[in-house]
């Protein structure tokens, strides 16, 4: 991947497609990707600059650390230059602070997306914001050296960037609590059990491992992938009988499509 023309090199975010395969890379590991909303809107930009030909995007961090969580600057009352610092955002109008927090969780929203399969590469610390970013993913592969956090809560904060939702999904309500009210570490092994990571491996297997499971999410039909993907997501908000019914047309659509048959 390093030798591919980046289509997106920016404010901490390299984006590079090895046709259905695009890598997100945050590249500040001299600050531990530590986050920014410039960071953000480059996540961003990213997801809007993917080729339709990508089935999967990979997202790791550089370095050490996947990533560190938001820059402390933010806190300062200087904050970042350019950009209104947080005491300003939270001494303005009620609207602007909303609108303002909406687009900094559009970096986090867009890997989730129907269309593709998202898999975080998850190194030494994923913690605050980085723990949330790897929560976007649909899967995740980590290495042994691991350690989520959600600091939010401890700093008089809550987590606001779309991780609450996957995180109560993946490990229930009374374990993400405890997760988050305590800030506490959770390790590789933690993470396997309760289901937060897909596998985990020593450090130096993550590209083996990153590389086997997109081959393998590449190996059925993207049509196929797309509709079952879509009705795992939904199912959660469906009735037992509302979730048949979304089976059965999408399984409609599959049959026709491989029959030639169009709507």
């Amino acid at each position: 991947m390093a030798t591919l023309v980046p289509l997106l090199d920016k404010d901490g975010v390299r984006l590079t497609v090895d046709d259905a395969i695009a890598t997100v890379t945050l590249t500040n590991p001299d600050r531990r990707n530590a986050q920014s909303p410039a960071l953000w809107r480059a996540l961003t930009e990213a997801g809007r600059s993917l080729p339709g030909s990508v089935r999967v995007v990979v997202v790791r961090g550089e370095g050490k650390s996947f990533s560190a969580g938001l820059d402390r600057q933010a806190f300062t009352p200087e904050g970042f230059d350019g950009e209104p610092s947080f005491i300003d955002l939270a001494r303005g109008d009620d609207d602007v602070l909303d609108s303002t927090i909406a687009e900094y969780q559009d970096a986090f929203t867009w890997l989730r997306r129907s269309d593709i399969l998202s898999v975080a590469v998850v190194q030494g610390h994923a913690i605050g914001a980085g723990f949330q970013l790897a929560l976007s993913c649909d899967l995740r592969v980590v290495a042994d050296d691991v350690q989520f956090s959600m600091r939010e809560t401890s700093l008089g904060l809550v987590p606001d960037l779309t991780g609450t939702h996957p995180l109560v999904s993946l490990v229930g309500y009374a374990r993400a609590l405890e997760i988050c009210v305590t800030g506490r570490y959770v390790h590789a092994d933690e993470a396997v059990a309760g289901g937060l990571a897909n596998v985990a491996v020593p450090a130096d297997a993550l590209d083996a491992a990153t590389s086997d499971l997109v081959g393998a999410l590449l190996a059925a039909p993207r049509d196929a992938v797309i509709e079952t993907k879509a009705l795992l997501q939904g199912a959660s908000g469906r009735t037992l009988d509302k979730q048949r019914i979304a089976e059965r047309e999408a399984q409609g659509r599959r049959l026709r499509d491989l029959a030639g048959i169009s709507d």
